[in-house]
């Protein structure tokens, strides 16, 4: 694995208990299948769904939207599936220059910041949210594996939130061993944690790379759709990554020039949840079909 710390080599085996969920260390997760698709979006736009000192990066003129989805099937807190919806980014006082930062990601400090990130147990919300402050909630999720496709649907309410559809390469070949820094809000502070990933990946780069995400008609995320999301610039499917979630989490205060007239969600919204495993049920929401202006087209064939 890339870049264990001694630290977490050292307590490997040993036990914790924080606010009431068990932990065998490392916080890991073994084989479980993960999807990812890259959008380019509006830069000038996404700046609005950034905090201070969070800038997006631009590949080109370009920023990206990056959703994740990862099936946890073996992890200290059960089974759950966890729906990322991200925009990349840097950390600073001022934005990075283009492109760099994707090649420079210690220097700039390069990660993305979750805009969502729902779930599908209780207690993956109380840990999630309450130690490592990523803004988890629970969703009504699947995650579908076929022949040519890998998708996830993600409901609430009964309503479509989103869909992400990305086709499914003939073999995953490409070795990914790195650091993965998210982003945060949470308690009027910004949080950041890494996880460090251990894989193999098929992958569809530009012409190659088809999907397809759909923003539904709950108002959730309606807030997406002033992005000008585009066709994909990257596809991704991990059979079977190995995760550990670094225990070492950063924070600062997120400042404004003005006192904010509504307190940020914090404790409150963690402190009463239980340690429950329980999902709920599947997502059922239809799917609309293919508008003729959608963009990006699914075909057979990603590298």
């Amino acid at each position: 694995m890339f870049g264990i710390p001694k630290r977490i080599k050292a307590y490997t085996g040993r036990f914790s208990l924080v606010d009431g969920i068990p932990f065998k260390l490392p916080v890991a997760a073994t084989r479980s299948p993960a999807l990812m698709a890259v959008f380019p979006i509006n830069a000038d736009k996404a700046k609005d769904f950034l905090p201070q000192g969070i800038h997006p990066l631009r590949l080109w003129r370009s920023a990206l939207l990056v959703v994740t989805v990862i099936d946890y099937r073996e992890t200290p807190i059960g089974k759950y599936v966890e729906y990322s919806i991200a925009i990349a980014c840097t950390h600073g006082a001022k934005p990075a220059p283009r492109l760099l930062p994707a090649l420079f990601m210690n220097f700039f400090k390069t990660g993305q910041y979750v805009v969502d990130l729902p779930v599908s147990s209780e207690i993956s919300v109380k840990g999630g949210k309450g130690i490592w402050g990523m803004p988890k909630h629970q969703g009504n999720l699947n995650f579908n594996i076929s022949d040519d496709k890998v998708s996830s649907q993600y409901d609430l309410n009964g309503k479509l939130v989103t869909y992400v559809e990305i086709d499914k390469p003939g073999k995953a070949w490409l070795p990914i061993k790195a650091r993965a820094s998210n982003y945060c809000s949470f308690r009027g502070m910004l949080m950041k944690s890494d996880i460090l990933l251990n894989a193999k990946a098929g992958i569809g780069l530009f012409g190659g790379a088809r999907a397809r995400f759909v923003i539904g008609d709950h108002p959730r995320l309606q807030a997406l759709k002033t992005l000008e999301i585009g066709d994909a610039l990257a596809t991704a499917f991990l059979p079977s990554i190995t995760g550990i979630l670094d225990d070492h989490i950063e924070s600062w205060f997120l400042d404004s020039e003005q006192l904010p007239k509504v307190a940020p969600e914090g404790f409150e919204s963690v402190i009463d949840l239980g340690l429950s495993e329980a999902w709920l049920a599947p997502p059922s929401a239809p799917i609309p079909p293919r508008d003729a202006d959608e963009p990006t087209q699914l075909k057979r064939g990603a590298a």
